[in-house]
C-alpha cells in the first residue's frame, strides 16, 4: 500500500525507516540520520518549490513503513516534477518495491501535468544510479560537486 504521510501521525514511522536505511544516510551524509533529518522529510523541497504542493509518500509492506518518496513540482523548470528523495529499507530492496513506489510517483507527476520527472543521484551510489537507468532515467549533463558532503551529484530525467 502507498499513501500520503502525515508529519504528526507518521513521524515516528519515518524516524524508524530512516534508521533502518542508515546505510544510505551514512553514504550520503557521513552520519546516521537523527530525528531532525526525519522531520525535515516533511518540509524539504527543491529551490522555488512550494512544500505544501509536494507529495510525501510512504510504501507500506506488511503494515510497516518500508519506503519513502518526496515529489515536488516546479524544479528545475516551473512545469517539471522533481523526485527529491526515494529511499527503501534494506529489507524492501531488490523485490520490486522500488519500481512500485516509482510508478506511483510517476502517476502523480503525470496527474499534475508534469512533462518530465527529475532527480539527483550521488556518483557514489552506483546501485541507485543503475536502478534509475533501468527505469528509464537518463543523465542530463548537469552535475555539481557538493563541498559540504564531498559528493559529485548528477541530475537525471525521464519524460512522462
Amino acid at each position: 500500500m502507498i499513501r500520503a504521510l502525515d508529519p504528526i501521525v507518521d513521524l515516528d514511522a519515518v524516524i524508524r525507516a530512516y534508521h533502518e536505511a542508515a546505510d544510505y544516510w551514512t553514504m550520503a551524509d557521513g552520519t546516521a540520520p537523527d530525528a531532525a533529518k526525519a522531520a525535515a522529510f516533511f518540509t524539504d523541497c527543491p529551490p522555488g518549490c512550494d512544500p505544501a504542493r509536494s507529495h510525501r509518500l510512504g510504501l507500506f509492506v506488511g503494515g510497516r513503513l518500508s519506503g519513502l518518496a518526496e515529489l515536488s513540482f516546479g524544479f528545475p523548470e516551473p512545469e517539471d516534477a522533481y523526485l527529491g528523495q526515494m529511499i527503501l529499507a534494506p529489507r524492501a530492496r531488490g523485490s520490486g518495491h522500488g519500481r512500485t513506489l516509482l510508478a506511483e510517483v510517476e502517476r502523480r507527476a503525470r496527474a499534475e501535468g508534469a512533462p518530465r520527472l527529475y532527480l539527483a543521484v550521488l556518483e557514489a551510489n552506483a546501485r541507485g544510479r543503475a536502478f534509475w537507468e533501468r527505469e528509464g532515467f537518463r543523465a542530463t549533463g548537469v552535475s555539481r560537486f557538493d563541498a559540504e558532503t564531498g559528493h559529485l551529484i548528477h541530475r537525471m530525467a525521464k519524460g512522462l
